[in-house]
């Protein structure tokens, strides 16, 4: 048989033991949402932004 009313290091162990369940669960859930893909207009940009600091320094550094 089961004790139906548990000692209280019992139940406090089980309220400390769901806090840490919620904290690990919100701290994957975080790390998922920071994964999301980048958007294809997002890459352009950055492909553009490139080529352009590319093509600067590239004529920065030409010889006269």
């Amino acid at each position: 048989m089961t004790d139906p009313n548990p000692p209280e290091d019992a139940q406090q162990e089980n309220e400390v033991m769901r806090e840490t369940r919620r904290a690990k669960e919100q701290a994957e859930a975080a790390a998922k949402a920071e994964k999301k893909q980048i958007g294809w207009k997002t890459g352009v940009g950055i492909g553009v932004g490139s080529a352009a600091l590319l093509a600067a320094l590239l004529y920065a550094n030409r010889k006269k």
